[in-house]
């Protein structure tokens, strides 16, 4: 889901809890108020959550000699520049998710929103690239 069609559905979660609780508290239900606030707090802390990573990716971008490796996760960007012929491309092992770029005292990994073939595909593309 977009940040946008999360809005739209949180607000009318919102405004369906609300009126059931306003159709309770109608029929002299007062207790539904607290149980409709822990379920709205619930609510709005899990979107939070998820809203925090929703925009997360990593990002390679090679030009000549040059790769830049940009990650955004949880809103904090890192970028790392390497020199193509220096940098080394580590394999996964057998269970691990990402792999990593490393190149005399940096390193970055990637590849933790990929599904394992995808990996591998990604791995066989960089390869030629890099020395």
């Amino acid at each position: 889901m977009t940040p946008g069609q999360l809005l739209k559905f949180y607000l009318a979660l919102v405004c369906l809890s609300v009126t059931v609780a306003i159709g309770f508290l109608l029929a002299g239900v007062k207790i539904i108020l607290i149980f409709t606030a822990i379920e709205l707090t619930a609510v709005t802390v899990g979107f939070l959550i998820y809203c925090r990573h929703a925009l997360d990716f990593e990002e390679i971008e090679i030009s000549d000699t040059r790769l830049v490796v940009r990650k955004f996760i949880a809103y904090k960007e890192t970028v790392v520049e390497f020199n193509t012929r220096w940098a080394k491309l580590s394999r996964p092992q057998e269970h691990e998710k990402v792999f990593s770029i490393t190149q005399t005292g940096q390193s970055v990994e990637l590849g933790q929103f990929l599904r394992r073939e995808q990996l591998k595909n990604l791995i066989a593309e960089l390869r030629p690239y890099l020395g």
